[in-house]
This record gives C-alpha cells, structure tokens and sequence, in this order.
C-alpha cells in the first residue's frame, strides 16, 4: 500500500516533492503536491502552456479488467462504445449509476479483446472496482492495482521533445498508447495542450521522475502541483468530478452526451439517459467569463441579466471557478437552468460576496486547444 499519514495515502514521489520544496494539500483521499517553490501557480500554468511541465497523478486509480469477453463486458457497463477504439487505443468514458447519474469519469486503455486497463479518479476508484467486480461473469476478473503503479503526467508543446530527450516514444496519434519496457505512454492529459501520461510500475518511478526533469531541464521543465492542474483544466472547459459531474448531474446535462454510445443496447443508466434526452435536460453545463475584476469560485449564484436588471432571477451556480493566468480574466463552468432561456454571448451577473459583477455566458474552451 502507498504510505499514509494522518489517513491520507501518499504517492511514492512523495520525497522528489518534499526535495523540491512542494506544498501539500489533501485532494480525493491523497496528500498531493500543489505547487512548488519557486514556481507558484502562475509560474507552473505557463511552463505547460509555453514549454512543457511534468505532474505527479499517481493518486488515480489503476485498474485491470482481463478475461476472454473483458471489452464485452466493459462495453455493457461503460457509457462510451468501446467498438468504436481498436488495441492500443484509449478513449474518455462514463461510469453512471441506474439512474444516469455520473459515479465517475475514466479513461479506458483497450490493451488486447482481453485485457483492459480502467484509470478513474481516486476518490472514486474504489467504487468503479465495486461496481465493475460486482456485475462480472465468470471467466471476467477486476484488480485493483493503484498501489503497483505511478502515473506521470508530460504536458506541453515540448512534451514529445521531452520524451525523446529521456529516451521515451513519442508522437504517436491522440489517444493512443505505446509501451516502452515497463512504462506504458499514452497521448493524453487533462491540460489542453500536447502531452503524454505516464504508468510506470513504483519500482521505476522514482528514477523516470528523475530522468524526465533532468532530460527536461534545457527545455525550461517545472514540476507542477494541483493548483496548476486546475487552473490548466479549467481554461479547457474540462471537468472535475465532485464539482462539475455527479451522481446528481448527469451526462447530458454535463454535455457529455458526445462520450455516450447512444445506439449501444446496454450500459448503466441507459434507460434513465435515454428518457432524458427525449424530455430534454433540466440543466446544462456553459462557461462564463467576467466582465469585471472578479474571480469565481464553486457555489456562486448567476443570474439573469446585467447587474442592476429588473426582476433578475437566478439560473443557476458556478460547479468550477479560477482566474485564468491566460486570459488575465475571471473563468468559470457553470450548470444554468435550461429553461431560463439563456444562449452564449448573453450578458449575466455573477454574485461574488454579495456584489453582482458583470459576466458574459461563452462556450468553452477559453483558450485553444492543442491537445492534437
């Protein structure tokens, strides 16, 4: 098991933080980096956008799914079509309770017909394992394997350069994974810029840690904490599960509609999906950006209108808010009311502490995207 302290698990990369001068914070039951000295947020955000920056994820899970019908049985389970991506490709999916709600978001990695590696988030891994062991046939077994395994993540425009400098492979097609020895390296990441995540077994992952920040170094490499994640994250439009997706929020009202394989005839929450989209969504997900000098933050209430509007009524709450170090402008995710007849460019207000500022609803992402 991970090392714990006061009943948070640790990543083994926990001393190559502490050396680098890290700030720690609790995040999904883990004791993760933040930032790091000398680097701060802003500094750590920039070094992804304009060079490259290195993150320690191993805090998400890691999950093994092997059997001879396992890409069968995960097809009956997931929301996303697993047909749809061939061995050696990854794809971004949904596991929803009965209900439609979303227990969480995860990348699957489609190893062999029989073999598929499941990485979901920490706080909830233990309950995709729950649920995907408890519907398995025979012949299907479900591991649990996030204590085997580190997860790096290799963000940025010189991402790929970084990989070959460290003697790694690199430049293969968006979601798709190559193994190199033990490590597997997958064309993904959570940023919005070109990058590569990592999972290479705790016995290496100290000296890989080591060799991707020396190789690393001429580039202008940061190591980068939570708070860079989020901001980075943010600006895409990316969710975060416990903020922006939920059991109570579910994928079309996420507008993640586009990772369900409608014409599927069975995965969790299909009927209770289907009935959805065919009523239409009471909610829906939209970004919003200040007019003003505000920043936003989870739980904020919006409201219909400028600020000073007569008869204002509120639509809706903020689920994700940061200052974008990009834009140099307030940004937020918000869930509105779908029937309160909003459309993007809208102008609305925002309520910070008690003072309405002035916001404008607008489609995500805030800033390009260059994942590809």
């Amino acid at each position: 098991m991970p090392p714990m302290t006061q009943s948070l698990f640790q990543p083994v990369l926990t001393g190559r933080h502490e050396g680098l001068g890290a700030k720690f914070a609790a995040f999904g039951g883990w004791r993760m980096p933040v930032e790091y000295a000398g680097g701060g947020v802003l500094r750590e955000h920039a070094a992804v956008r304009e060079a490259v920056g290195m993150f320690d994820v191993s805090h998400l899970g890691t999950v093994t799914v092997r059997g001879r019908p396992a890409v069968d049985y995960l097809n009956r389970c997931l929301s996303n079509d697993l047909d749809r991506v061939a061995d050696g490709q990854a794809q971004y999916t949904l596991c929803c309770d009965d209900a439609g709600g979303i227990v969480d978001d995860l990348i699957v990695y489609r190893c062999a017909e029989d073999e598929v590696l499941c990485v979901p988030n920490a706080a909830n891994a233990a309950a995709v394992v729950a649920r995907l062991a408890g519907d398995a046939p025979a012949g299907v077994e479900v591991v649990d394997r996030h204590t085997e395994y580190a997860i790096i993540a290799v963000q940025g425009p010189r991402s790929a350069d970084l990989l070959l400098a460290a003697g790694l492979p690199a430049g293969h097609g968006y979601l798709s994974f190559v193994r190199a020895d033990d490590v597997v390296v997958c064309r993904s990441g959570y940023t919005g810029e070109h990058g590569y995540e990592l999972i290479a077994p705790v016995r290496i992952a100290g000296g890989l840690w080591d060799r991707l920040l020396a190789a690393g170094a001429p580039m202008g490499v940061l190591p980068c904490g939570l708070g860079a994640r989020d901001t980075l994250r943010t600006e895409m439009g990316y969710p975060l599960h416990g903020q922006d997706l939920s059991r109570e929020i579910s994928p079309l009202q996420a507008g993640l509609g586009w990772a369900v394989g409608w014409d599927k005839p069975e995965f969790w929450g299909r009927r209770a999906l289907l009935a959805e989209r065919a009523a239409g969504p009471r909610r829906r997900a939209i970004g919003l950006e200040t007019l003003a000098r505000a920043v936003p933050r989870p739980g904020m209430t919006v409201s219909a209108g400028p600020p000073g509007s007569s008869g204002a009524a509120t639509m809706g709450v903020v689920t994700s808010g940061t200052f974008s170090p990009s834009r140099r402008v307030g940004i937020a995710l918000t869930l509105l009311d779908a029937d309160a007849g909003w459309r993007v460019g809208d102008e609305v207000s925002l309520d910070v502490r008690a003072r309405p500022v002035r916001s404008r609803l607008v489609k995500p992402p805030f800033v390009p995207s260059r994942v590809r």
